[in-house]
């Protein structure tokens, strides 16, 4: 795939992600945020993979690969955090106090 495709297929992603966020109905951000925390780990095994077959003569390609893995596991951790805290948020039975106090 040469680099152009590549910017093609990137800028298509981005722009039908934008109209397909932005027409979820509000009480369906949720389980959108968890679906793409999914996503987020699917990235995270493939910067893994990549870090795999990485050169490990090239000191470039390995702390490129590590930085890949590091920011994915950031982002889906803190994904999942997010998640978790906006359940919280619609919990009736007033344990989320409890739990936001810890």
């Amino acid at each position: 795939m040469d680099g152009f495709t590549a910017i093609y297929i990137f800028m298509l992603a981005a722009f039908t992600g934008y109209e397909v966020i932005s027409r979820v109905p509000v009480i369906l951000h949720t389980p959108l945020m968890s679906g793409s925390n999914f996503v987020h780990g699917v990235v995270l095994v493939g910067a893994m993979v990549v870090l795999g077959h990485a050169d490990p003569e090239s000191p470039l390609q390995l702390a490129i690969g590590f930085v890949a893995v590091f920011l994915g596991a950031a982002n889906a951790a803190g994904g999942y955090v997010v998640t978790e805290r906006m359940l919280a948020m619609f919990n009736k039975s007033g344990s989320s106090k409890k739990e936001g106090a810890q």
